[in-house]
């Protein structure tokens, strides 16, 4: 069992935000794989289904950014998953908008949604699929993380959550993280 989780904040205020990378990158698996988020369980909306033979549950948190590990820790508990059966999806605003970066571990960088997640599963070797928003020139962190993306940055971003969403169906098919990161972790 997989577990893929996309980090954003909950209501109509914050969608298609930069912030809400995760939650747009989960939908678009979703879609591409014919599953729909019909549960709320464990402080998270789930979708679950069959992919590539393997099953797959899908989350999107809706405990607010700043306290994802608090949803993410119920999921991995009630299905008492391995930590390598887990994948997190956010946003970095340290790479290119629609660039993709493949980590087994690491710290937060400052990102609050980690930083939760690191706290409540108490260790920092998990599994990230970061996608790049562009750093704000300047405007404060909080307006860019929580405004939209220009026409150019969309354009980007979709072509980015395309090879994200390959990304997360080649881990679910090969179980093998350093091949993913290896296929996807390039430069554009």
């Amino acid at each position: 069992m997989k577990l893929i989780v996309g980090l954003g904040n909950i209501g109509r205020q914050y969608e298609n935000t930069r912030h809400n990378t995760g939650f747009m990158i989960v939908d678009r698996f979703a879609d591409a794989n014919g599953l729909s988020f019909n549960k709320e369980k464990f402080d998270a909306q789930l979708a679950d289904g069959m992919v590539e033979g393997q099953k797959v549950i899908l989350a999107k948190p809706t405990t607010y950014m700043n306290e994802s590990g608090r949803a993410v820790r119920q999921i991995v508990d009630y299905y008492d998953l391995d930590l390598d059966d887990v994948i997190i999806v956010y946003d970095d605003m340290d790479l290119d908008c629609g660039r993709l970066r493949l980590r087994q571990k690491g710290s937060a960088g400052g990102h609050n949604g980690i930083k939760s997640l690191i706290a409540h599963l108490g260790t920092q070797q998990f599994d990230r699929l970061r996608v790049g928003i562009d750093h704000p020139k300047q405007t404060k962190v909080v307006d860019w993380v929580l405004g939209r993306f220009t026409p150019e940055q969309r354009e980007n971003f979709d072509l980015g959550a395309a090879d994200a969403v390959a990304a997360l169906e080649e881990w679910v098919k090969t179980d093998d993280f350093a091949q993913v990161m290896n296929k996807f972790n390039r430069n554009k």
